[in-house]
């Protein structure tokens, strides 16, 4: 795959869509860049035609009357043929679970309706950009393992990259750190071993305030360096090596804590509040303060038979929409231990 430069040298991307209206216009959108388009208004003919002829990229509608997009996104991550073309998903739904769902499936990212000309243009662009470094990565470990003669150098040369394309397929394309799939890795592992140290573990889900009304106010453009920004904010708020600050899908964050007592946890989740309020980032639109602020759900256990890692994310849950309620830009804790 090549980033398209010209109409001789493009991708390919594939919409799936069943209202011709946008078919016709997210065509005009990609077209006019370079990109090679093709359509279909079937979840099952597009499942068929990406077999055959995998794209660079799929652009995936969620409702629509055969199968859903996320029944689609299921069923091509199940064959070895397409599991590995990037999927995003543009669709009218905007609620929290929605995106979750997206990302949980195998979604890269996720685009809501109505959207903007230069908003798809980006998002498309930057997987392509991220495919290409994949690419390069692996080209590097075939250039290795065909020029180093010596064994020993050969092998050490190879670990390298590898490590370097297991650490860039754990990371969020976007903002820098940690994706989805590392977070469910991460906390399963911490909670198998803090189980054995009955030590505790603590989990804070962070959500910008406001955030789609920042987005619909400044940009999708300003709206992606608004989160870089958010995230680069709390991964520096959080000190210790063994804490993980993933993209939990969306404007939001979670922060794993390992052996963190409720204590502990809430000031961490003040620290990063206050340092994302300090940022200072103008957003007019939001009904809790002129700059981009916060709202934070912390729990905390000790793992046990009795719980799962899932109770801890469903806690954690309940308590970040209850800062929410409570008038956001603010830390609500479900404390289990």
């Amino acid at each position: 795959m090549s980033i398209p430069t010209s109409c001789n040298n493009a991708g390919i991307v594939m919409i799936v869509d069943d209202t011709p209206d946008n078919l016709r216009l997210l065509s005009k959108i990609l077209e006019s860049q370079g990109f090679k388009v093709r359509k279909t208004v079937s979840g099952k003919m597009a499942i068929q035609a990406a077999k055959i002829e995998p794209p660079d990229l799929i652009l995936l509608d969620i409702n629509m009357p055969d199968i859903n997009g996320y029944e689609v996104c299921r069923q091509l991550k199940s064959q070895k043929e397409t599991v590995n073309i990037p999927i995003i998903f543009i669709s009218a739904l905007d609620k929290t679970t929605d995106k979750v769902m997206a990302f949980e499936i195998g979604g890269v990212d996720y685009i809501t309706k109505p959207f903007q000309d230069s908003e798809v243009l980006a998002r498309v662009k930057n997987q392509f950009i991220i495919r290409q470094q994949q690419q390069q990565l692996i080209v590097q470990n075939q250039q290795l393992k065909q020029e180093i003669g010596e064994r020993k150098r050969a092998e050490a040369a190879l670990v390298l990259a590898n490590r370097q394309l297991n650490l860039f397929a754990h990371l969020d394309g976007l903002t820098g750190v940690a994706n989805r799939r590392k977070f469910d890795e991460y906390l399963s592992l911490e909670w198998q071993r803090l189980f054995r140290e009955q030590l505790p573990l603590s989990l804070l889900l962070c959500d910008v305030d406001f955030f789609k009304k920042y987005n619909d106010t400044y940009g999708h453009v300003a709206g992606d360096h608004c989160l870089q920004q958010v995230a680069k904010t709390i991964r520096f708020s959080v000190k210790r090596p063994a804490d993980l600050v993933a993209r939990y899908g969306g404007e939001e964050f979670a922060v794993i804590l390992s052996n963190t007592n409720f204590g502990g946890a809430m000031y961490v989740g003040e620290v990063i509040r206050k340092e994302v309020h300090n940022l200072k980032i103008v957003h007019a639109q939001s009904k809790v303060d002129e700059s981009v602020t916060l709202s934070i759900g912390v729990t905390t256990i000790v793992p046990n038979l009795e719980f799962s890692p899932d109770t801890l994310i469903a806690m954690a849950d309940k308590a970040l929409y209850a800062a929410k309620a409570q008038g956001r830009n603010r830390i609500v804790a479900e404390n289990l231990k």
